[in-house]
């Protein structure tokens, strides 16, 4: 599965103070108690105990609990998490209260089987196949596509795909592997270089918002002010 030493498992609690950060790896939590609110890359979501996300290597999150909350954890590298975009199954819910017990009681165990049990559990039993042939991808001509979509409709990851006639996972892979990004951080860069282009021809950040896709002008306000760092 590809676990390396950087594999990490833990439960935190979260609270009401505001937090953001990034890695250079994935993130995995999923739910033990509470509500935690989590925003990557623009998009929210709620993790109640049970849920569960992966929080792909690069991709900025915001989070808080108003009322508190409580996940496991996992800090890993391992290439396989690329391909989980469904929510834990009831095995994979169980495994977490078990791992996240374990480590409570600092079980030594949990760290070195408990991450690759997680991925098995929790991703598709097989891989994804490669196209075959493999279909190039015009990045210009897709990013003109998403332009021209923001100011109608939000654009997943599986738009995109859909749109070069790859699965989600493919297009991911291509996507690090071409462009040396993820492809939230491929859609976030573009967004924000139309945004820049808008307002450098003088719109308003309102409708430079609207027009590259931005939930709101203090969404895009905030995102500029990241770059800009």
């Amino acid at each position: 599965m590809g676990m390396g030493a950087h594999d990490h498992l833990s439960v935190r609690a979260y609270g009401a103070s505001h937090g953001s950060h990034d890695h250079d790896h994935f993130q995995v939590l999923v739910g033990l108690e509470g509500v935690l609110e989590l925003e990557v890359a623009g998009r929210g979501q709620r993790i109640a105990a049970g849920d569960g996300c992966v929080v792909p290597p690069g991709e900025r999150h915001d989070f808080e609990s108003r009322t508190g909350a409580r996940c496991l954890v996992l800090d890993s590298r391992a290439a396989g998490w690329a391909r989980v975009n469904r929510t834990p199954t009831q095995a994979t819910q169980a495994l977490a209260r078990y791992l996240a017990e374990a480590c409570t009681r600092s079980l030594p165990r949990a760290q070195t089987l408990g991450p690759v049990l997680l991925l098995e559990s929790w991703a598709p039993s097989t891989p994804v196949p490669s196209p075959r042939p493999r279909r190039p991808i015009d990045w210009s001509a897709l990013a003109d596509w998403a332009r021209s979509r923001w100011a109608q409709a939000d654009i997943e990851v599986a738009d995109l795909a859909s749109r070069v006639h790859l699965s989600p996972a493919q297009f991911a892979a291509r996507c690090r592997n071409e462009q040396g990004q993820s492809t939230q951080q491929w859609l976030r860069n573009l967004q924000l270089d139309q945004a820049e282009a808008l307002r450098a021809r003088g719109a308003s950040v309102a409708e430079a918002a609207r027009l590259s896709g931005y939930r709101s002008p203090s969404a895009l306000t905030a995102a500029l002010r990241r770059r800009a760092r």
